[in-house]
């Protein structure tokens, strides 16, 4: 019988196989584990034919490589198997955006904040921005900083500070990542004080 032959040009980079297998000798392994040891391609690629499976190269970096002999199909399954393995555990981190204004209602704050905590969980960064516009652009960052905190104490899971509250072109900006160290959905262990009713009223009132 023949030997199971490339279908694609990436199979045939991503493993070599049969006559692909151009060294001289390796180290073989039987298709229920038994150990060949060392011998002569010509006889690795004999017992492949003789068992009617392929010979395939599982470590080729080894001295000599490493094959075996299984069946292709099989081998191809478990292959495609642990690469789904690997990129379910493998998260792309984003760096989200969340904006407040001043005039934000609370409502629509917690909202926000459900999202930027949704975010965290998921393992991304979660800028966040305090748009300001006109007069408010003027006013004390003292002021500015606490009602951007004032969001922050109810984002409803733990986070740490990557970048510290600054000035950006929106206003003011804190970038978040999630904090691992500590229980899922749990809220920062400092959470910033609150703004003054009154100073509330006054800006409100601009």
């Amino acid at each position: 019988m023949g030997f199971t032959k490339y279908t694609t040009q990436t199979e045939k980079t991503r493993v070599r196989m049969n006559e692909g297998i151009r060294v001289p000798e390796v180290r073989c392994l039987g298709p229920a584990g038994e150990n060949y040891g060392i011998i002569k391609i010509e006889e690795a690629l004999a017992k492949a034919k003789e068992a009617g499976l392929d010979l395939i190269e599982v470590s080729p970096n080894a001295v000599p490589p490493v094959c075996k002999i299984t069946d292709y199909g099989k081998f191809k399954y478990e292959q495609n198997k642990k690469d789904k393995e690997v990129k379910s555990k493998i998260r792309v981190s984003e760096t989200k955006e969340v904006q407040v204004k001043i005039g934000t209602s609370d409502h629509d704050m917690g909202i926000k904040a459900g999202k930027a905590a949704g975010w965290l969980r998921e393992g991304h960064r979660v800028k966040v921005d305090l748009f300001l516009w006109g007069r408010y652009k003027y006013m004390d960052f003292k002021f500015l900083k606490e009602r951007l905190e004032r969001f922050l104490a109810i984002i409803p899971e733990s986070y740490k500070i990557a970048d510290e509250i600054k000035k950006s072109p929106k206003g003011l900006s804190v970038a978040l990542e999630r904090d691992a160290s500590k229980k899922a959905g749990s809220k920062p262990s400092q959470a910033p004080k609150p703004v003054a009713e009154a100073r509330v009223e006054e800006e409100e009132t601009v």
